[in-house]
């Protein structure tokens, strides 16, 4: 089986939407709204349209990846980074490393692209096998509460979170 991994076009976006939804249709831990969140995304001033992708088989999308701008806070001094949000493999396409590939694609370009970090809430079973770690390693706090074991960092280049303390501050789209 063959696996294109290529950017987001704008004649994706129906079956984009289509993708995240029944990605998360039976998830242990949605809120069901993921397919929107990647529209509301898509408008906003966080987007990096280079950092969304899809995976495609035989011509048909199966799977979908978005990384977009946040910024971690420490009083007066801020940081930018890539949130991780969603990571989507049609439930017939998982467990064929469809969502690895969208993964290690994305770290590549986020690296061209200049950035040097990533966080993500996910599952603290599967991320950190891309190197993952958890956040307050690194001092990164959440401004909502989540399990500790499921907020996690991810340094693109060597160090480059060492000297990086704060609160994330989400973008308004992901709040909605």
């Amino acid at each position: 089986m063959e696996i294109i991994i290529r950017q987001e076009t704008g004649a994706d976006f129906d079956s984009v939407y289509k993708v995240v939804e029944a990605a998360f249709l039976n998830a242990a831990h949605t809120n069901h709204d993921e397919q929107n969140l990647v529209v509301r995304l898509r408008n906003s001033t966080v987007f990096v349209p280079e950092l969304s992708l899809v995976a495609v088989v035989d011509g048909k999308i199966v799977g979908h990846i978005m990384f977009t701008k946040i910024v971690i806070k420490a009083g007066k001094e801020t940081f930018t980074s890539l949130m991780l949000a969603p990571v989507s493999v049609l439930p017939e396409m998982q467990g064929k490393n469809i969502g690895e590939k969208l993964i290690l694609a994305g770290h590549k370009i986020a690296q061209a692209l200049g950035f040097t970090s990533v966080i993500l809430v996910g599952h603290p079973g599967y991320y950190p096998r891309f190197g993952y770690i958890r956040a307050s390693n690194f001092g990164i706090t959440l401004p909502i509460e989540v399990p500790d074991e499921a907020f996690m960092a991810y340094q693109l280049t060597d160090n480059s979170l060492s000297k990086v303390e704060g609160v994330v501050e989400f973008p308004k789209e992901f709040l909605i």
